[in-house]
């Protein structure tokens, strides 16, 4: 019997043209080749947001369990807390530097100055620097002026004395973190942050505001070679007409200061200052969610 098969023998296929085939897709740039490209600045401001919403969410859980919503904290269950929260304020603050440089700096600033409080705001700052300062050992010294409310821009002000006192705290190993409001006259306020660390050689003052800076070759370098959080506060302190200055000696530490407009509220009378020591303990996390709330903003 005969067997058929039915092999493209056969089998009367059709012919298809073939053109030329087309290029291969190019390789991905390297991370490196896409931020100097037209687009990095986009890329960048992608990944601060990406960076910047798990660590909200850290925040927001940290605060949650050491006001206690989870049950009874221990002591060292809330300065292990403190201390994650810092951190991820650190991380957070960082993402947040990164997209007002890219927004240029100024978004923070109020359209017009409003009544706040020096000690409140003091208080917000020294909450989340004091875990850190406490595992190190230093203390947070607040001086303000009596009457202490003032009309001005808070939330600037709040931004620039967080910067400043993280990093104060950050590069200093032993004595004291300050943070300062001192009257020079009846309309305008010195503010200021102070540290007793080791201070830095005034040939850095060239560069210490860049963005991004090389690491130093001793392989110790007194502010975090980003630059993001000093260049932030400079245009947040040109944007409410000033000048962020600076001075540092061996042995004595480094002290940012810079001058506002901060006039008392209508029927306020100025009074002498006084000066409050406080030791590193552990604060009330509430003062704290405000001023993290103008972070995430």
């Amino acid at each position: 019997m005969e067997m058929r098969t039915n092999t493209a023998e056969r089998l009367d296929w059709p012919v298809v043209a073939t053109g030329p085939r087309p290029a291969p897709e190019p390789e991905p740039q390297d991370l490196t080749a896409c931020l100097a490209g037209p687009n990095g600045l986009d890329l960048v401001v992608d990944l601060a947001h990406d960076l910047r919403s798990p660590l909200t969410s850290i925040l927001f859980l940290a605060e949650a369990l050491q006001q206690g919503q989870g049950g009874t904290v221990t002591p060292e269950q809330s300065r292990q807390v403190g201390l994650i929260y810092s951190a991820a304020l650190s991380l957070c603050a960082t993402a947040s530097d990164v997209l007002e440089l890219a927004r240029g700096g100024n978004r923070l600033v109020d359209r017009s100055p409003t009544p706040f409080s020096v000690v409140e705001t003091f208080a917000s700052v020294r909450s989340m620097i004091l875990p850190i300062a406490e595992e190190k050992g230093l203390g947070v010294q607040l001086v303000h002026p009596v009457p202490e409310r003032r009309v001005g821009q808070a939330r600037a002000l709040s931004r620039v004395l967080l910067n400043l006192a993280t990093n104060a705290v950050k590069f200093t190993d032993t004595g004291y973190v300050e943070l300062a409001a001192r009257p020079m006259d009846s309309e305008r306020l010195e503010f200021s942050v102070r540290d007793t660390g080791p201070g830095f050689d005034p040939a850095l003052l060239r560069s210490l505001y860049q963005p991004v800076r090389p690491v130093s070759a001793s392989g110790r370098h007194h502010f975090s070679s980003s630059g993001l959080g000093l260049a932030i506060c400079r245009k947040l302190v040109k944007a409410m007409g000033t000048e962020l200055q600076v001075e540092t000696r061996p042995n004595w530490g480094t002290r940012f200061f810079f001058e506002v407009e901060c006039p008392l509220p209508e029927g306020g009378r100025p009074r002498r200052r006084r000066s409050l020591w406080v030791r590193s303990h552990r604060c009330p996390a509430a003062p704290a969610h405000g001023l993290c709330q103008g972070l995430r903003a």
